[in-house]
């Protein structure tokens, strides 16, 4: 169950939305089901002889009462609103326990505690069988405004006990770390314009890929600049020094025709200047040289790196392996860039994915990860991949996610301990008849590993991934016997999630030779059929600014 809570200051205007046909006609005979007085509050939803502006302003003057009464003086942002909204599968939810749940948010968020007769107004409507809005004006009977601090949290934490109550799927608890989603505005004009992602999405993954290259801070507004993004800073009033900063996508405008801008911590926490500053040497540090005469070098360095990071996830020091999981967010972003073919978008959807256990509520020591860091910029600048260096990093990258993945996890941070891509890949599983013969191919492909593949609990994931290889023409028991000669499978703590990656992700040479030996009949044109990416992955943002 998920609460959005935001604050404006046209009721009216909500009001109007909430009771209208939706922006697609989706909404579906709109009605209250809970307010501060149902006795009091109108249904004008139940009302089809009236139009919706008439509805509006029927509502709105039992709703915005209290701003009246203080002489018209509405106090800015003085309407609350709230949808909530049920997880994808979740069982339906009667106009009665949408009530309940309007309440209860409603009493923790404190804008209307249990018994307070002079809370503030607020009702709650339902147009759809998934979802309600709760809707107030913070203007309490008498005259002062709501305690409403850190409502957000509050309304997530009273959600949390919904879902275990009412048998709803249990949701994870935010930490305050995880960017700001999309508004409904931002996707329905992005929609407009054709584009498979928002403005405020497309700036934060240009953003986070620039400053995973760049050594200064000049060097991170320099190179945004270059790409077509506008660039604003604001200057402190006594030192001149840059105290935060916007960006702007090519072309996106308001209705005047002015850019909209994005705040770096409005994109993303960790974009913030300060958290910048953290990760970038001082501006009077000596640029080293971008170049290596050995082209193989970097990839070994990050290698090594990657590695090292590996052992440090083990420790004690949890400021330590929170600033290598950082520079292996770069590190990601890197080999993305670094790598040619059609293997840069699945790379890039990794680093985009990773994002989630790259950030927590631990403060990261940055100097820490000066090698990986240090290894993760000079691959940025590298040729492309020599050779089988590249499967070697992959493989490595491969184990660290898995890592970092399980430090989380020992550690309680639920939202960094989930694998984003696994899991979706085992919600969509194959039948179980379907399944069965695969695992029989295992046995055929595999007969040493077999048993430890399929105890694997991301065997599920696999038996997607290789649904996919055989839509797309592969044999799938000789696919498994060709990815499990890569390396040896002995020292893998699971095997499955290994082949998985080494299906989906392995250089474009290795994959076509896997190809040609797995496929054992059809024509040479199905040999050379890619195997779908694991995830859908959004425009690239070469083609995004080409769009624009």
């Amino acid at each position: 169950m998920v609460p959005d809570v935001s604050t404006g200051s046209d009721s009216r205007g909500l009001i109007v939305y909430l009771f209208g046909p939706g922006r697609r006609d989706e909404h579906t005979d709109p009605h209250i089901v809970a307010a501060w007085d149902m006795a009091g509050a109108p249904g004008p939803g139940r009302d089809p002889a009236a139009t919706y502006t008439q509805l509006a302003k029927r509502l709105d003057h039992h709703v915005d009462l209290r701003t009246r009464e203080l002489g018209g003086k509405k106090p800015p942002q003085h309407v609350w609103h709230c949808p909530v909204r049920t997880a994808p599968g979740d069982r339906y939810l009667t106009d009665t326990e949408w009530a309940e749940v309007a309440r209860r948010i409603v009493h923790a968020t404190g804008i209307a505690p249990e018994g307070d007769a002079k809370a503030c107004r607020w009702i709650a409507v339902r147009h759809a069988d998934d979802h309600i809005h709760i809707m107030a004006t913070t203007v309490r009977a008498d005259g002062r405004r709501p305690r409403t601090h850190h409502d957000g949290q509050r309304a997530q934490a009273e959600c949390r006990k919904i879902e275990a109550e009412f048998g709803l799927r249990r949701l994870k608890s935010g930490d305050l770390t995880a960017p700001r989603p999309p508004t409904g505005a931002e996707r329905a004009k992005a929609e407009r314009q054709g584009q498979t992602v928002t403005a405020r999405h497309w700036l934060r993954e240009q953003a986070y890929a620039v400053a995973a290259a760049v050594r200064t801070e000049a060097d991170y507004f320099t190179v945004l600049q270059s790409l077509g993004i506008k660039v604003k800073t604001r200057l402190g009033p006594e030192t001149g020094d840059v105290i935060g900063y916007s960006l702007a996508a090519p072309g996106d405008t308001n209705a005047a025709g002015e850019p909209v801008w994005y705040g770096g911590s409005k994109l993303a926490p960790d974009l913030s200047i300060n958290r910048l500053r953290e990760r970038l040497p001082d501006q009077d540090v000596v640029d080293r040289p971008r170049y290596v005469a050995d082209p193989a070098d970097p990839w070994r360095h990050t290698t090594t790196a990657v590695h090292t990071a590996r052992t440090v996830l083990d420790s004690d020091d949890d400021a330590v392996a929170q600033g290598h999981l950082t520079a292996f967010g770069d590190a990601l972003y890197n080999i993305a860039s670094a790598t040619t073919g059609p293997h840069r978008a699945e790379l890039r959807a990794a680093a985009t994915a990773f994002n989630r256990a790259r950030r927590s509520a631990t403060r990261a020591d940055h100097q820490a990860a000066t090698a990986l860091r240090k290894a993760a910029k000079e691959l940025a600048y590298a040729s492309s991949e020599p050779g089988g260096l590249a499967i070697a990093l992959i493989f490595a990258t491969v184990h660290l996610a898995r890592a970092a993945a399980k430090w989380h996890e020992q550690r309680g941070h639920a939202q960094q301990a989930a694998t984003p891509v696994l899991a979706d890949l085992a919600r969509r599983a194959p039948r179980a008849a379907t399944a069965h013969r695969f695992e029989q191919d295992v046995r055929a492909a595999l007969p040493d590993h077999a048993d430890r593949i399929l105890a694997d609990p991301t065997w599920t994931a696999l038996t997607t991934t290789l649904a996919h290889a055989e839509t797309a023409g592969h044999n799938p028991r000789h696919l498994l016997a060709t990815v499990g000669t890569l390396r040896e499978l002995d020292s893998a703590e699971r095997p499955a999630e290994v082949l998985n990656w080494r299906i989906t992700a392995q250089p474009n040479r290795r994959t076509q030779a896997a190809r040609r030996r797995s496929t054992v009949s059809g024509t040479s044109s199905m040999s050379a059929t890619p195997i779908p990416p694991a995830t859908p992955v959004g425009t690239r943002p070469e083609e995004h600014s080409r769009h624009r």
